[in-house]
C-alpha cells in the first residue's frame, strides 16, 4: 500500500499508493482527447458515492519500488485512439518520474470507450 523511499537524516519518506493514482489521474485528464477516467457506467456510480476518479487507476509497487498501472479511460470521439494512449502513457510516466523518482515498469491504458464532448 505504501512505497518507503530511502530514509534521510529526518526520517523515512513513505509515498501511499492514492498518490501515486492522483498524479497518474491528473496526467491523464490533462491530456488531450481524454473525456475520463474508467467507464461511464462505474463513473456514475462513483459519483454517487462521492468516490474520486483516482480509485479506478489499479496501481502495483513490486518489490523493486517499481511502479505498474492500469488506467481505464474514456476517449473524446474524433480524436486517433492509439495517439492519445500512448500520450497518456507518456505523460504519466513524466510526471510520476519527476514527482516521485520511482522508476516505471509499465503503464497499461484500457480504453472503454469513446465519447462526444
Amino acid at each position: 500500500m505504501y512505497k518507503e523511499q530511502p530514509s534521510t537524516s529526518f526520517g523515512s519518506i513513505i509515498i501511499h499508493k492514492k498518490v501515486i493514482a492522483s498524479i497518474a489521474s491528473i496526467s491523464c485528464l490533462e491530456t488531450e482527447g481524454v473525456s475520463k477516467l474508467g467507464d461511464k457506467s462505474l463513473f456514475k456510480i462513483l459519483n454517487l458515492f462521492g468516490k474520486h476518479q483516482e480509485n479506478l487507476i489499479k496501481v502495483e509497487i513490486n518489490k523493486n519500488g517499481e511502479i505498474g498501472l492500469e488506467i481505464p479511460l474514456i476517449i473524446k470521439y474524433g480524436y486517433n485512439i492509439a495517439d492519445v494512449a500512448y500520450k497518456v502513457q507518456e505523460n504519466v510516466q513524466l510526471a510520476l518520474e519527476k514527482m516521485t523518482n520511482m522508476p516505471i515498469r509499465y503503464i497499461n491504458i484500457i480504453v472503454n470507450g469513446i465519447e462526444r464532448s
